[in-house]
């Protein structure tokens, strides 16, 4: 069981340029994957992929925008060329870092639409784009969603709204895709130290340490295991879950 039997599997890592895309990007490579990592920046995708395995053709730096049917469609077909096919989509592309903290009646119906068009209708996007490839060999989505969705965490109800769409998006597709082999489930971070978080709070080594079972920070590593094993042949009766990695902070 140490081993995720992920060798040679084609994955897409969107939003894997830097935070926990690319540590998820990291946890594929090191389990033998091939791995595309799909990025609105381009320039950070294609360097990530260099850092992680692109002179051995194992990893690819894709240009994406989540929420445009066009390049998500395109994502998908140059994984299918460079790899041989989609395994797995991680579903990990969102707006989180830019977001400032405001009263939900402070928040412009631009913004709603924009936080929730990366977040829920472009993992939509990217869940259509893959199906093609994955209809007749089976094949794992794992959305990338949040326990702010548990805990209704005040003052960004944009992102908690598209997180817990994320979730109900996670059931619904499981009931659809089953069928084809296909299992769908999510991983709910909870407060997790990368820079993204950083530029959310000011103290973030410390933010809720108090309120875990595990009393410390999380990290972008602590989430890694969850997700290898979700989009491994080890969880192939497990669909439409969604899995807490949060140290114990909340129960659910």
């Amino acid at each position: 069981m140490t081993d995720f039997s992920l060798s040679k599997k084609s994955v897409i890592v969107t939003g894997g340029a830097g935070g926990l895309g690319r540590a998820f990007a990291q946890g594929f490579i090191d389990a033998g994957a091939y791995v595309a990592i799909a990025d609105v920046d381009e320039a950070g995708a294609q360097s990530a992929a260099n850092a992680l395995g692109a002179k051995d053709k194992q990893c690819i730096g894709l240009a994406v925008d989540v929420t445009d049917e066009t390049s998500v469609a395109r994502m998908a077909e140059q994984a299918q060329e460079a790899f041989g096919g989609v395994d797995v989509l991680i579903n990990n592309a969102a707006i989180y870092g830019a977001l400032t903290r405001k009263p939900f009646f402070q928040i412009t119906a631009e913004e709603w639409d924009r936080v929730l068009g990366v977040n829920l209708k472009g993992a939509f996007l990217c869940a259509k784009a893959v199906y093609p490839h994955m209809k007749s060999r089976g094949g794992k989505i794992v959305n990338i969603a949040s326990a702010s969705a548990m805990s209704g965490s005040p003052l960004w109800l944009h992102y908690v709204s598209s997180k817990g769409g994320l979730i109900a998006m996670t059931r619904g597709l499981a009931r659809e895709l089953g069928d084809y082999g296909v299992t769908v489930n999510a991983v709910a971070p909870g407060f997790t130290l990368t820079d993204a978080s950083r530029r959310v709070v000011d103290n973030a080594e410390t933010w809720s340490v108090d309120r875990g079972a595990i009393r410390r920070a999380e990290r972008p590593e602590d989430l890694v295991g969850a997700v290898l094993w979700l989009a491994s042949p080890h969880s192939d009766f497990v669909t439409g879950q969604t899995l807490i990695v949060d140290g114990g902070r909340q129960f659910h």
